[in-house]
């Protein structure tokens, strides 16, 4: 008795991709199934109305008048309803005589997507470097950097602005300059960068060394040098891992304060700082405090929603396979 071997039919090229994405599909299926249940369904739901049920009041006070605030609560919007937007022209020119709030909106860009490519380039590239590039050193090099993510962000902050405010001088060598930069944004960018390096290098590190080592061999085979090898392998593979990170130090830093009072003063301060002056200064105008807090969550919440789909991609990377 014989066994029968299916004949290989020709397929067009539309087949083809039905076929392709019915098995993706099928995969997707599977994987949901096991990473997924109707309690943690419940409970994830259950979750997110609780944690928008403040931010929804926040965007219903920022659009009252004020004499509706002080008299009764945001849920009695339908009972007693009024809408205003003045709350948000009055906090945009609100702030101090260098600088009011819609400036320090720009600001705010201004510093965070600058301190948010720069430790990720110098990350993505120190983290190739440890994963597959051999050097005199590498591992305990790599367990110095783990270890600086254990020093507290406070300790560092007054001997990094002695740093930029005199420079570093080793006998008559001047090795860094000052940067007497008090109204620059080169302070805070260069802090943001030194702060989040640590973690950035660590963790990209974890997901560049789980590639393939034989898919990095084969590109050496073919002739490729580490440039290549980087942007054309690596750098597309780990782009999930990239993105995840970015949010989180897009998040970090655009709601930075405490970096912000030591190194970003004057013209180039960020609307955190802002923020806190008319908290301190109108603690009591409600109307303004509930505008100016939306404006602040809006560009986080755009640049969450954006990167969300790899966001996921991130979280769930390695933990399926096929």
């Amino acid at each position: 008795m014989t066994a029968t071997v299916p004949a290989r039919l020709p397929l067009d090229k539309k087949t083809k991709k039905q076929l392709v994405r019915g098995e993706k599909l099928g995969a997707a299926k599977r994987t949901k199934k096991r990473l997924t249940s109707r309690g943690a369904t419940i409970a994830a739901l259950i979750i997110a109305v609780l944690w928008t049920t403040p931010t929804f009041g926040l965007f219903i006070s920022s659009i009252r008048p004020p004499e509706e605030i002080l008299r009764n609560g945001w849920w009695t919007i339908f009972q007693n309803p009024g809408f205003t937007l003045n709350n948000y022209t009055e906090v945009l020119a609100a702030g101090n005589s260098t600088l009011n709030l819609a400036g320090a909106f720009i600001n705010s860009i201004v510093i965070t997507l600058p301190a948010t490519i720069f430790p990720l380039v110098i990350a993505s590239l120190a983290a190739y470097a440890f994963a597959w590039i051999p050097f005199p050193g590498r591992n305990w090099m790599f367990i110095g950097v783990f270890a600086l993510q254990i020093v507290p962000l406070q300790m560092a902050l007054v001997p990094l602005l002695s740093l930029f405010s005199r420079g570093l001088s080793i006998g008559n060598v001047e090795v860094f300059a000052s940067l007497n930069a008090s109204n620059a944004y080169s302070q805070v960018w260069i802090a943001h960068t030194i702060f989040a390096l640590p973690l950035a290098i660590f963790l990209l590190h974890n997901f560049v060394s789980q590639i393939p080592g034989e898919l990095i061999e084969a590109a050496r085979v073919d002739g490729a040098g580490h440039g290549q090898i980087f942007f054309r392998i690596v750098l597309p593979l780990t782009m999930p891992a990239i993105a995840s990170f970015a949010i989180f130090q897009f998040l970090w830093v655009w709601n930075d304060l405490l970096v912000a009072l030591v190194f970003a003063d004057g013209r180039v301060a960020p609307m955190t700082k802002l923020l806190a002056e008319i908290t301190g200064s109108r603690g009591q105008d409600w109307n303004l405090l509930t505008a100016g807090a939306f404006i602040s969550i809006l560009v986080p919440l755009i640049v969450f929603f954006a990167l969300q789909r790899y966001f996921v991609r991130g979280l769930l990377a390695g933990s399926t396979k096929g």
